[in-house]
């Protein structure tokens, strides 16, 4: 990830599409917060923090891992220098946010989610992934909420693509029913469950939660 410093627009471009956590067009984005104009827009793609789909108009922009991993470094970044009034304002608020996940040992990802996602009725008999992932995990978990590794997950997901399975699970991990969490007890882990794990923002995640499975 890169250091280079940003602008105050392109900072407060950040955390608009944090707050909202998913696909941003345009002329949401000049609604939400401030506009994103073409030199910031390929800059910050150039930085790797923020993806932009071009192929429909008006562009919508998402956070990458980067960009996600770049706010969590502006919840204690000092305030920069010669910034208005309301900029301080929203750096004090996000050293405070800071502390409040430092305290409450949260993830960015566990906080900011978006603000209509819905768990959906789940057809067991669909092939969609979410549906397959679903399906294992109520075959390993004791019970519903229980935590499963995702070394045993992906053992039963086998036939499909690693990277479908991860993209699924990063999608689903903003529904209010599904929960990745890192192992606490590093040592527990072994070469297959690191190999497993699922990066969220910069959190590699090993173990699989899901309430309404």
């Amino acid at each position: 990830m890169s250091a280079e410093s940003l602008t105050p627009t392109e900072t407060l471009v950040l955390l608009t599409l944090l707050a909202e956590a998913r696909p941003v067009s345009n002329t949401e984005l000049k609604t939400l917060g401030p506009e994103l104009r073409a030199a910031s827009r390929r800059k910050l793609t150039r930085l790797g923090l923020v993806a932009t789909d071009t192929s429909v108009r008006p562009f919508t922009h998402e956070l990458t891992d980067d960009g996600w991993a770049r706010c969590r470094t502006l919840l204690g970044a000092d305030t920069p220098p010669r910034v208005a009034p309301p900029v301080r304002a929203v750096y004090t608020l996000l050293r405070a946010l800071g502390r409040h996940l430092d305290r409450a040992d949260l993830q960015l990802y566990e906080v900011f989610a978006p603000a209509t996602e819905e768990v959906a009725p789940v057809d067991d008999t669909s092939p969609t992934v979410e549906g397959r992932i679903r399906a294992a995990y109520r075959e390993l978990a004791r019970e519903p909420g229980a935590w499963v590794g995702l070394a045993r997950l992906r053992s039963a997901l086998a036939d499909l693509p690693v990277d479908e399975v991860d993209r699924e699970l990063v999608r689903m991990n903003r529904l209010p029913d599904v929960h990745l969490n890192p192992e606490m007890n590093q040592k527990a882990l072994g070469d297959h469950d690191r190999a497993a794990a699922v990066v969220v923002g910069d959190t590699p995640n090993h173990l699989l939660s899901i309430e309404v499975a």
